[in-house]
């Protein structure tokens, strides 16, 4: 009996082994795919390089992202700017002097945001801005790797409204052979995760809001 045994358990472990083996070996297959089709979504230049809209939204994390945002708005490509995710304490004036930009210019045409602590956030704030003014339209300024996770969360928000991309392109973050460059395959691989948590996110909030509604009703 313990010779038969001792075998059987063995087969049923290298089965075990060999099935974990080759499911992990498709999920890092499959998670390779995604990161390769991310990586093609990150723009690498400005494909619109004359955009008009209703407003421009810049979302903050990068001084070259503000400068953009004002160099558009003192070009006219649009009404208003609106700054999501400032800190609290600053003001236009303040942003305007560390940007040693004339606040004269563009002082009445500028919006803060102070709520939002996340890209979550920066599309939900802007969305109630967008609502509060009635544009229908914006261009969306952010660094170029975080363009592909907003562009998926602002859509997601504002389905009806039409967003440019307009990303800036950090010193920092060198697209090129970036798995050779460890702070760009740390931003790279982090956005990666957070875009692909987000719509898992939004399926269980819509299957919990669809489960509550049927326990609402019986």
């Amino acid at each position: 009996m313990i010779l038969e045994y001792k075998p059987f358990r063995l087969f049923k472990l290298n089965k075990y082994i060999s099935f974990a083996v080759i499911f992990l070996s498709i999920v890092t297959i499959l998670w390779l795919y995604g990161l390769l089709n991310f990586l093609s979504m990150i723009p690498e230049r400005i494909t619109n390089k004359n955009p008009n809209s209703d407003a421009i939204v810049v979302l903050t994390g990068g001084s070259d992202r503000l400068k953009k945002g004002l160099q558009l708005l003192t070009k006219k490509k649009a009404k208003k700017l609106f700054i999501s995710g400032v800190y609290r304490g600053n003001d236009v004036r303040r942003l305007l002097q560390v940007q040693q930009h004339n606040p004269t210019e563009v002082l009445c045409c500028i919006s803060l945001g102070y709520a939002a602590t996340s890209t979550m956030g920066n599309a939900k704030e802007t969305v109630d801005w967008i609502k509060k003014n009635g544009f229908n339209s914006i261009i969306l300024v952010t660094a170029n790797y975080h363009m592909p996770r907003s562009l998926m969360l602002f859509r997601h928000i504002m389905p009806k409204i039409q967003i440019i991309p307009h990303p800036v392109f950090p010193t920092q973050f060198e697209l090129a052979h970036w798995w050779a460059r460890p702070r760009t395959a740390s931003l790279i691989i982090s956005e990666y995760i957070k875009y692909t948590i987000a719509p898992t996110r939004w399926w269980f909030e819509r299957l919990w809001t669809n489960s509550k509604y049927w326990t609402d009703t019986k």
